[in-house]
């Protein structure tokens, strides 16, 4: 029986599983966002709120419980340096999953999962090229008649001087 077995076994073995969540979990700590399929997007949320509410206590036992999830050092030093201070007073939902369609080769429900509060390189770079496409010269017509005035003085300068 199946009973109160609620994980998400993704088809593959409990070895298999644990180093493929691993390496997503480095890979997300250390880049910020990475894209991947739904289900693996929903297991890995399982699998990295609570290392990041972990690292909100910098103890030497705490580094060691979340190395023995991740198995990198960069990676742990990063989630206890850089991401820690900025989730102190965030009381969980640390990361988000935002849905990007489904994918070429075999239909699979794509998404983005990202932390929560480390997505200020994606929205300034949104906001600056906001602001360059909104701003446009208005009047185009006023402009091409002052292009025009322009150029009928330029030829009534040239016939004046050909009938001198």
């Amino acid at each position: 029986m199946r009973h109160r077995k609620k994980f998400n076994h993704l088809g593959r073995k409990v070895a298999h599983r644990k180093a493929m969540l691993s390496n997503m979990a480095s890979s997300l700590i250390l880049h910020k966002r990475i894209s991947t399929t739904t289900a693996k997007a929903k297991a890995l949320k399982m699998y990295v709120e609570p290392l990041i509410t972990k690292s909100k206590v910098d103890s030497t036992h705490s580094r060691r419980i979340v190395f023995g999830y991740l198995k990198q050092k960069e990676a742990v030093t990063e989630l206890f340096r850089e991401i820690s201070p900025k989730i102190t007073n965030r009381n969980g939902g640390y990361t988000r999953i935002l849905k990007t369609g489904n994918r070429l080769g075999d239909n699979a429900e794509m998404c983005i999962v990202e932390l929560v509060d480390f997505n200020e390189t994606y929205t300034t770079e949104k906001k600056a090229e906001a602001k360059k496409s909104t701003r446009r010269r208005r009047g185009g017509k006023s402009a091409a008649k002052a292009e025009g005035t322009e150029a009928a003085a330029e030829a009534t300068e040239a016939t004046d001087k050909k009938e001198e």
